[in-house]
């Protein structure tokens, strides 16, 4: 194989230089005619947004540059198989679960797994039993599925399939994955990681390793997240006998559209190739950034990065921000930050998320430092009084107390209605005096897009105060809007008072 070439992109270049004339779809012919004050920025990408003719491949039956592009990223990420998805790790989760479970089949799964992991146990109408994440007490992290939780929920329910779990966390936090493949596999199940934050992992010795090296049977990476493929480009990796490629090829066929963007494509074909010829040394550009980063944070005494200790295995491309003085919340500093140029990933009531990559340069760094002294020196934020203060140090413990029933009972999935599932039995009631009921939707802060609350489950009384610190706080929502209805939606014939 040519590894320093990248076939796709090789193709759509010779093709428009071929200049053809075309007769086919997409509607634009490869021109930004119309496009107004958006030509510009369109004019280039036009030249590859192409549609399967010949030489270009197909995606749901490759043959040429396409297969040659999976082969090599394959090779480049460890993998024995790669499929190209051009709908992000939500079309490799998909895949996943309906390659592995049918009807009433039971999966291990992580508490906190991405609502896309509660979808493909919809669509393959499996049970699931929920495996809670240990949590850190000094950080409130959490730490993914700790290898004595999975061997206790195997020992309780043996017919399992597997388990399914994240790594690395939204966070940056990784799992001990290397002893959870050993258990799984030691018992002929199957491990399956969402790997979405991972891509990166493997290519730089200060970055963990990746899920496959460490024995996962398959992983889905966002490489639209970690590595500079365009948005919604990821990849599924495959290895060993567990899994059937076949029930994945039939899965994606389904999931994923017939007419696949190739922009998208090429993009995973060039992020490979990048990798494949100086990741480390790009990615080690990064690591500089984030040093200059630490340095500019430095400048003041406010705003600190939270450090780690050596037992957690963590991403360095992701740093979280507080408030030392404990004056400012997550979300406060994350708008004070927006206000002034600087965009992080996301917010939560005691940490800012950012999110550094390879493409990160000292001159973020000074950005950001410089945004930090102008928030330090303007915005005296008013003291807090102490109610408001043990409610923001309480959040975590509310969190921590949500996740202590660590195995959960199987929870049944499946695309039909639930009972008492009808319109006129479903009551929005204040968050407040939510607790004793049972939930009719999922609620879903996004980011990160993980599920606090699953439809079908009982609101516990800690669950309630979690609620309500949420949209108090400013997290936005997926589906039900916590913070605009201040309302939970609940089956009004399933209730239990708590």
């Amino acid at each position: 194989m040519r590894r320093a070439s990248a076939p796709l992109v090789d193709r759509l270049k010779a093709h428009h230089e071929a200049n053809p004339v075309s007769f086919h779809v997409p509607g634009h012919k490869s021109r930004s005619r119309g496009y107004g004050i958006a030509e510009t920025y369109y004019e280039q990408l036009l030249h590859i947004d192409l549609t399967e003719i010949p030489g270009l491949d197909d995606l749901h039956h490759p043959e040429e540059a396409i297969a040659e592009a999976q082969q090599l990223a394959a090779a480049c990420f460890g993998a024995e198989q790669t499929w190209f998805l051009v709908g992000g790790s939500t079309a490799g989760n998909l895949a996943m679960i309906m390659a592995t479970c049918k009807r009433g089949d039971l999966l291990l799964v992580q508490r906190d797994a991405h609502k896309s992991v509660l979808h493909g146990l919809m669509l393959a109408g499996a049970r699931a039993v929920f495996i809670a994440p240990r949590i850190c007490g000094r950080t409130g992290l959490r730490l993914g599925v700790h290898p004595d939780d999975a061997a206790e929920a195997l020992r309780r329910y043996p017919e399992a399939k597997g388990l399914f779990v994240t790594s690395p966390s939204y966070y940056g936090t990784a799992a001990d994955l290397r002893a959870l493949a050993d258990l799984l596999h030691a018992a002929g199940k199957v491990l399956l990681v969402d790997e979405a934050h991972g891509a990166h992992f493997g290519f730089h010795p200060a970055l963990p390793e990746r899920a496959l090296s460490a024995g996962a049977d398959a992983a889905v990476q966002s490489t639209h997240k970690m590595l500079p493929a365009m948005t919604m480009a990821a990849m599924l990796h495959v290895q060993g006998q567990r899994i059937s490629r076949g029930a994945v090829g039939r899965a994606l066929a389904m999931i994923q559209s017939s007419s696949p963007s190739y922009p998208i494509m090429a993009s995973l074909d060039i992020s490979r190739r990048m990798m494949e010829k100086q990741g480390e040394a790009l990615l080690e550009e990064g690591l500089q950034a984030i040093k200059e980063s630490l340095r500019q944070i430095g400048r003041q005494n406010r705003f600190c990065a939270l450090e780690y200790n050596n037992e957690l295995r963590v991403d360095p491309f992701k740093m979280l921000l507080y408030d030392a003085e404990g004056k400012m919340d997550g979300f406060t500093l994350k708008e004070a930050l927006e206000r002034r140029g600087c965009f992080p990933e996301m917010a939560d009531p005691d940490y800012v998320l950012l999110v550094f990559s390879l493409s990160s340069t000292p001159e973020d760094a000074v950005r950001l430092g410089e945004a930090l002294e102008d928030i330090a020196r303007s915005c005296r934020a008013p003291e807090r009084q102490a109610e408001e203060i043990a409610s923001a140090t309480a959040f975590r413990g509310q969190e921590q107390a949500y996740w202590e029933e660590s195995i959960s009972h199987p929870v049944a999935f499946d695309l039909s209605a639930l009972p008492g599932e009808e319109e006129d039995e479903i009551a929005y009631i204040p968050i407040a005096g939510c607790a004793g009921y049972t939930a009719a939707e999922m609620i879903v802060p996004y980011p990160p897009g993980i599920p606090v609350l699953h439809r079908g489950e009982r609101i516990s009384a800690s669950m309630a105060a979690y609620l309500e610190r949420l949209a108090d706080g400013g997290s936005r929502f997926h589906g039900h809007d916590l913070a605009a209805r201040r309302t939970v939606p609940v089956f009004l014939n399933w209730i239990d008072p708590a």
